[in-house]
């Protein structure tokens, strides 16, 4: 018996040409949290409303490590939040995250991710992103994703605009002491825009576990 008997998103794989995302074993994760002390985004800029980043570089480690485990534990049908490690060649390389709420109803997901800095500017975050859209639009059978940025990062919001998301808004957040405008942004299933291939494994065993 392996741990996917158990919990069957440990069986899930979601595939690109260049990636696999999926949950990491204890090694890998422990990869993943190195990958995030080294650094994930320019010290001069927060991108992140929760700001985990803001620690030495051993409690940002930590924080990784205990929010995957914390997230798990927490898991229900109806409020899951799946952390997946990327992979590209066998080496870690960022987090993707998609969560749901009631997803039988709402048919919505949220999105979010990180890569490490060494990765950056290499088109990763829009393939890894275009992974789990592939997955919640194909697979989970939702009808709308959202995801959001700060207004300073051009990155992120390039990546919404090349997948086809459409502005949902703004939020007025408090980060390291001052105001910052974080743009909303939804993806409809009709403006989806595909473009990369992506093939999903292990998914039937885990239907139950996101209230399907």
């Amino acid at each position: 018996m392996v741990i996917a008997d158990q919990f069957p998103v440990f069986g899930l794989r979601i595939r690109t040409p260049r990636l696999e995302l999926r949950l990491p074993d204890s090694d890998e994760l422990s990869a993943l949290a190195g990958l995030a002390a080294d650094g994930v985004h320019d010290p001069g800029v927060q991108p992140f409303i929760v700001t985990w980043t803001d620690q030495e570089p051993e409690l940002v480690a930590r924080s990784v490590v205990q929010y995957f485990w914390r997230r798990l534990g927490g898991w229900t049908p109806r409020d899951w939040g799946l952390d997946l490690a990327v992979f590209r060649d066998g080496e870690v390389v960022g987090q993707q995250t998609v969560n749901g709420r009631d997803l039988a109803i709402t048919r919505e997901v949220h999105t979010g991710s990180w890569i490490g800095r060494r990765y950056q500017g290499q088109g990763i975050g829009t393939e890894m992103r275009a992974a789990v859209l592939h997955l919640a639009f194909e697979a989970l059978g939702a009808d709308e994703a959202v995801s959001g940025a700060f207004e300073d990062n051009a990155a992120s919001l390039a990546v919404s605009r090349k997948l086809g998301y459409r502005p949902d808004g703004t939020a007025r957040h408090v980060v390291r002491g001052k105001l910052a405008i974080e743009r909303r942004l939804r993806l409809t299933r009709e403006a989806w825009r595909g473009g990369v291939p992506v093939t999903i494994e292990g998914f039937q065993p885990c239907r139950p576990l996101f209230g399907l």
